[in-house]
């Protein structure tokens, strides 16, 4: 019988340890990395090159861009234009997703495909076609033609998901409903609307966040008339010092932190495995 020699055992895991180990910091460094920099930088008063560390922190970034009162409509209008959009989305496509759903047509797939086809494709060349329709309409420079084009960019998120979580429905539950006297309206309601909640607050969810992000087709539809935080971001980068632009970085982040904490709260930490299942 050949036995194991305990020093090579040991080498052996050593080794495999440490790898393991260089593997996940350089993971780590990679992903942190950059948000690390950016909190170093949105808490740093001086920072010159070649110094690795800002030589001296504060708040002064924080109060500056605070006091900027185009800084501060333009975030009011990212969280007006985000909230208008998402209920517009959420008016147009959770009926157009149950449909989807739950009735079979002559090129059902290929509308559903459609969807993915617009993202597909550089994105400004999308833009260009809308700017010479949205000429002609006069919704050039209006808040309309930016929420129209927050919308386009969500409708993947608002019709593909819901319709995956109405499509999870189990037919029995609302033909049971309407057996007891329940109306279609009533039904789908009380019903089949609740149980697609975690695919509605999902797909709701990534519209309001992308929203908030959007920022070409804002800026060659809305601007200069219409000011978002991602449309502000390039004037910041571009006029201001790092410190400047990483503070406006960190306050396009805390949207994201903040909806996802309240989500996991409300709906639980399985929301995003059950509104994502297809």
């Amino acid at each position: 019988m050949k036995y194991l020699n305990p020093k090579r055992v040991y080498q052996s895991l050593g080794k495999k340890f440490f790898f393991e180990t260089l593997i996940f910091s350089v993971f780590l460094l990679f992903f942190y990395g950059p948000l690390l920099n950016t909190l170093m930088l949105a808490f740093a008063e001086q920072y010159q090159v070649p110094h690795v560390l800002p030589t001296r922190f504060g708040l002064d970034w924080w109060a500056y861009i605070f006091s900027q009162n185009d800084l501060l409509e333009s975030i009011a209008n990212s969280f007006l234009i985000a909230v208008l959009a998402t209920g517009a989305s959420l008016l147009i496509c959770i009926p157009a997703a149950y449909a989807l759903a739950r009735f079979e047509f002559k090129g059902k797939s290929f509308f559903m495909f459609s969807f993915l086809l617009s993202n597909a494709f550089p994105k400004i060349g999308l833009y260009t076609s809308l700017g010479i329709l949205f000429y002609r309409f006069q919704l050039m420079g209006t808040l309309p033609g930016v929420i129209i084009v927050h919308i386009l960019n969500t409708m993947i998120f608002m019709i593909w998901i819901p319709s995956s979580s109405f499509r999870n429905v189990h037919r029995q539950q609302e033909e049971a409903a309407r057996d007891v006297g329940a109306g279609p309206i009533r039904t789908f309601m009380q019903v089949t609307l609740p149980a697609a909640v975690p695919g509605i607050a999902v797909s709701s969810m990534y519209t309001f966040l992308g929203s908030l992000e959007e920022a070409q087709g804002t800026l060659l539809v809305g601007f200069p008339e219409i000011k978002t935080m991602a449309t502000s971001m390039y004037s910041v980068i571009l006029d201001y010092p790092p410190m400047a632009g990483a503070v406006f970085s960190l306050v396009l982040m805390l949207p994201t932190f903040l909806i996802i904490w309240i989500c996991r709260k409300l709906f639980g930490k399985d929301l995003f495995s059950k509104g994502m299942s297809l």
